[in-house]
């Protein structure tokens, strides 16, 4: 399959200043040589724990956040690179979803002046047919002209975040960003805002990189599972793949930590220990090792890389020891995340009825 985006060595640091001279004294390394592909109508997700880097990473892809390193390529096109100018027309192109559509959109602006501004700026509405463009996306996103006349106070949470979605979709985007879109919503909007996600996307062929933390939204919506700790990727695989088989250690950590509805249910698999380490001074070699319970002396030394596993990328000591990768049992998706898909999946089936 053709990639529509090309991530390669993305490495985003920020400078640390202190004293009178605001002199750097190190670097918070929050993306670390990140590389990705993304297909057009795919959905590439990217998790792990807050403070990873997830962000960070879907922000320096539209050069929200300009990356220290790397490149980016969206058709072909180097993003990073480009000028000005040209940057600006490419925009039209790539788009974001905010996890808090109240603070995304300007409360002193109605919905048809926010949509109509990026029709107008790109050229792709004329001041005659603009309101007749934004009734239109209005509508597709599951809302009414009329809303158009409304300002973002106005409307419930469901329905901002799909005012955000259709002011994404203005443009006619080939890549839209979606950072934790879903994160501030009851369950019910939750998988109204998923589907229509996915309804969109086999109608107009989006590629979306999905960022959360919710792995049962991202096993609903996701093609395929980028697992981030620390900056760097230390899995992929197909979604599929990667819930019924995690190989790094962080992965089923994550995958098991889902709560359980029922408080008498004991989960026998310990939970990670620790915090996360801080993005300023990293840990040497595998950078999970601190808090890894199978970590040996190999992986305080040696980080490292990403390699194919099966139809999986695993950055993990473990897989290269069949006896040490045995050890580590499969963790069963809690009940949580089973009952999260069933309300997913019913609401989808209630949409389609």
């Amino acid at each position: 399959m053709t990639a529509m985006l090309e991530v390669r060595g993305l490495t985003k640091h920020f400078p640390v200043r202190r004293g009178v001279l605001r002199r750097v004294v190190g670097q918070v390394q929050a993306v670390n040589d990140v590389s990705f592909d993304v297909a057009e109508g795919e959905t590439l997700a990217i998790v792990g724990e807050s403070g990873c880097g997830k962000s960070t990473i879907g922000r320096a892809l539209l050069r929200l956040t300009p990356p220290t390193d790397g490149s980016v390529r969206l058709d072909g096109a180097p993003i990073l690179t480009l000028p000005p100018d040209k940057m600006r027309a490419m925009r039209r192109r790539m788009q974001i979803i905010f996890q808090d559509p109240y603070a995304s959109l300007n409360p002193r602006m109605t919905v048809a002046e926010t949509m109509s501004e990026p029709l107008l700026l790109h050229g792709l509405a004329t001041p005659k047919d603009v309101t007749e463009r934004v009734a239109a996306l209005l509508k597709t996103c599951g809302l009414q002209p009329w809303h158009a006349g409304r300002y973002p106070h106005e409307f419930s949470g469901g329905q901002r975040q799909r005012v955000g979605i259709a002011r994404a979709l203005a443009t006619r985007p080939r890549l839209i960003v979606c950072d934790e879109p879903v994160s501030a919503l009851d369950v019910s909007v939750q998988a109204q805002i998923v589907n229509l996600l996915r309804d969109l996307q086999a109608e107009f062929g989006i590629g979306y990189v999905f960022i959360s933390h919710d792995l049962a939204v991202v096993r609903h919506l996701a093609t395929r599972v980028a697992v981030v700790y620390l900056g760097r990727i230390v899995e992929e695989a197909p979604v599929a793949d990667l819930f019924a088989n995690p190989r790094h250690p962080y992965t089923r950590s994550l995958i098991a930590a889902a709560p359980r509805p029922d408080p008498n249910q004991r989960n026998d698999r310990a939970p990670v220990q620790g915090d996360l380490p801080s993005a300023l001074a990293p840990p040497p070699g595998c950078a999970f090792h601190p808090r890894c319970a199978l970590a040996q002396a190999r992986c305080q030394r040696e980080r490292p890389v990403l390699r194919m596993v099966g139809n999986a990328q695993v950055a993990c000591h473990f897989d290269e020891d069949a006896s040490v990768q045995g050890k580590i049992a499969e963790p069963a998706p809690s009940d949580a995340l089973q009952r999260r898909l069933a309300v997913l999946e019913a609401a989808r089936r209630q949409e389609l009825a």
